[in-house]
């Protein structure tokens, strides 16, 4: 994991989340992104030629771990958590923080310790019995700039996880001091 991955996985866990009709949406373009209820997965790969999952931790953590709020969310018990750099044509775009609770692996038609490389929103949203609730979004400072972010619960078969996804600044054809965001259109 390079500093900066690190950077952005501490301040995802800074993020005051916040109910959507309370944010101020930086645009209705970002707002689109931020409220997605499909798989952004889906939405990502339709915005670039080859999208890609750099897998960066995928192992069990005790619910000690776990903070009020995703306890809350989930239930107090050991989880998966899963953290990835979606990449859209290898650039990194967003980073994705999962915890499905042990609960929640067992009696699904995915294995999903076993995910790897696949984005987890391709597999989630093929199955048949899938909703999402809880939408909470976010902004944080950061040495790049302000950038969004949002987490929501994900019911797969009647069984919950908790996703929070960091929208990372775009440096594709800019200056060095300007950062573009795709979602900020």
């Amino acid at each position: 994991m390079n500093d900066s991955t690190s950077l952005y996985l501490s301040a995802l866990r800074k993020i005051n989340w916040q109910e959507p009709d309370k944010f101020s949406f930086l645009s209705e373009y970002a707002k689109g992104w931020l409220l997605e209820q499909g798989s952004l997965s889906r939405l990502l790969s339709a915005n670039c030629q080859k999208l890609t999952v750099d897998l960066l931790h995928n192992r069990t953590v005790k619910a000690e771990r776990l903070n009020k709020a995703e306890i809350a969310l989930l239930s107090e018990e050991s989880c998966l958590l899963r953290k990835v750099v979606l990449k859209g044509d290898d650039t990194p775009w967003v980073l994705g923080r999962t915890l499905i609770p042990k609960s929640s692996l067992s009696g699904q038609s995915f294995d999903l310790t076993q995910q790897g490389n696949i984005p987890l929103g391709l597999t989630v949203f093929s199955t048949e019995n899938v909703e999402r609730d809880a939408l909470q979004v976010g902004v944080v400072e950061t040495p790049d700039g302000y950038l969004l972010a949002r987490r929501s619960r994900l019911w797969m078969n009647n069984k919950p996880m908790l996703v929070a996804e960091l929208f990372l600044p775009l440096r594709r054809f800019i200056r060095r001091s300007a950062v573009r965001c795709l979602w900020q259109k």
